[in-house]
């Protein structure tokens, strides 16, 4: 039977998938999706869902990575290597079971990083968890060699003080190093390896020709100061303190990073990958409780912001909240490196409060001359916006389903845009396929790559996508 949804979003039949039209207006009334039911703007096509392999069920799936034919998608218990040489099939080739949160994931050559913040009683995929008070710990790095895709081998580990909740890739411009920029927070004078202030960030160094000679080789401080204090109001406004950063963005052929830190928001100078120096910090104290992650534009001249409000287990995109709250912003970079607020971008659909849904991982889509990026909001869908105009962005297609049967525990970890297809990490279903089809956008379907690390960013020119 058809019914008309209280947001006026379509009519709609329960457990089907739905095409709906883009709302111009302010957002809609909250409404609930069915648990199966798909709700998509109609530019924007489902394409293939592969569930979750059986051996790492009853985790969650987090961050991605792409390498050829190939992505690879972490778990809080390992990670999976998807074949997706045909989108419209994907195919599991493999699953790892290692387990350590969050399993962030980047890629290079036959190597595959994977981040380890949950203090293990040693670094062996066979560990188990232990209190981080426990000084026999081990939390931060563990390096595969993927060259045999079927046959994944552990290789190394690499520990860092706080562990590794996320890493960042930055390549050495004569190609004999990488290294790895590892994120990590919220100390605590009962962990032995993880005192306050804690205020850096630990710095690997993988010799690519001996990978297990990995080591870390600096540890800068990124806050002398001590950082922003934040402000213990309680939720929804309260702004967190700076103890680390939980994720940084290098934009290595522009010799930039963009750190997202809890209470700051700074821009690097990464051309001396060792010895990083910040050029500019930003707060908002207004409206950013979290600074989460960020994304640079094509150009290197402006930067998107995330605001993780309620840590992804919050049902933030309801009226109470509002538009600002937990929302991105995107900022200019102004001439001597200053950032410059222009706007904030929410998505305008309200969501249950039943659905954890805030600014998370996304990616640029690689349009010539125009800022477009698709992006997660945990159970808010993947939406697809355009930022072109730093001071008016909006949105340009969206897709989502109806609540997970658990409160605040579903949704897009991450949607990131590679070689022509949305591909999106959701908590429980698997692996997504999307395609959008846009005169905004159908430029990039002939954009090609061979390696996407989100958080080590290329040009689209660099990557011969032009």
């Amino acid at each position: 039977m058809f019914t008309l949804r209280r947001s006026g979003r379509a009519l709609a039949v329960a457990g089907a998938a739905v095409v709906l039209a883009l709302s111009a207006g302010p957002a809609q009334a909250a409404d609930v999706l069915a648990p199966d039911e798909i709700a998509m703007s109609p530019n924007v096509t489902h394409v293939a869902n592969v569930p979750t392999p059986a051996a790492l069920t009853g985790t969650i799936n987090t961050d991605m990575a792409f390498q050829g034919d190939y992505a690879y998608v972490g778990n809080y218990g390992g990670f999976t290597i998807f074949d997706i040489g045909n989108p419209k099939r994907p195919a599991v080739v493999s699953s790892v079971v290692c387990p350590g949160s969050q399993m962030d994931m980047s890629v290079y050559g036959d190597l595959l990083f994977g981040s380890v913040d949950s203090s293990r009683n040693n670094d062996s995929c066979a560990s188990t968890a232990q209190p981080a008070s426990v000084k026999e710990s081990w939390e931060g790095v563990r390096i595969f060699d993927v060259s045999d895709k079927s046959n994944p081998k552990y290789i190394k580990s690499v520990e860092t003080n706080c562990g590794s909740h996320t890493h960042t890739l930055v390549p050495d411009m004569r190609g004999e190093n990488v290294y790895i920029y590892v994120s990590s927070y919220s100390p605590s004078a009962a962990f032995p390896d993880c005192q306050p202030p804690h205020d850096l960030i630990s710095i690997i160094k993988v010799p690519l020709k001996n990978p297990t000679a990995a080591s870390v080789v600096a540890a800068p401080v990124l806050f002398p100061d001590g950082g922003n204090p934040g402000d213990k109001q309680p939720y929804p406004y309260g702004t967190s303190a700076t103890t680390g950063c939980h994720d940084i963005t290098a934009y290595p052929e522009k010799g930039l990073a963009a750190g997202a830190c809890m209470g700051d928001g700074i821009l690097m100078d990464i051309r001396d990958p060792e010895h990083p120096k910040v050029l500019d910090v930003v707060r908002d104290d207004e409206n950013f409780a979290f600074w989460h992650s960020a994304t640079f534009n094509n150009d290197g001249t402006k930067v998107v912001f995330t605001d993780e409000l309620g840590g992804g287990g919050a049902a933030t995109c309801n009226e109470a909240i509002g538009p600002n709250r937990g929302a991105d912003a995107v900022y200019d970079i102004a001439p001597g490196n200053k950032l410059t607020f222009r706007s904030y971008f929410k998505i305008g659909r309200y969501q249950a409060d039943t659905e954890n849904c805030v600014a998370h991982n996304g990616s640029l889509i690689p349009v010539k001359g125009r800022d477009i990026m698709v992006q997660a909001w945990y159970q808010g869908g993947v939406s697809i916006w355009d930022f072109t105009d730093s001071a008016h962005p909006q949105e340009i297609g969206y897709f989502e389903r109806g609540p997970w049967s658990q409160p605040l525990s579903g949704g897009f970890w991450s949607a990131y845009y590679y070689n022509g297809y949305i591909y999106g990490s959701d908590f429980n279903k698997g692996l997504d396929v999307l395609r959008i089809d846009d005169p905004r956008t159908n430029q990039a379907k002939s954009a090609k790559t061979d390696i996407l690390n989100v958080q080590s960013q290329g040009s689209y020119r660099e990557h011969g996508r032009h």
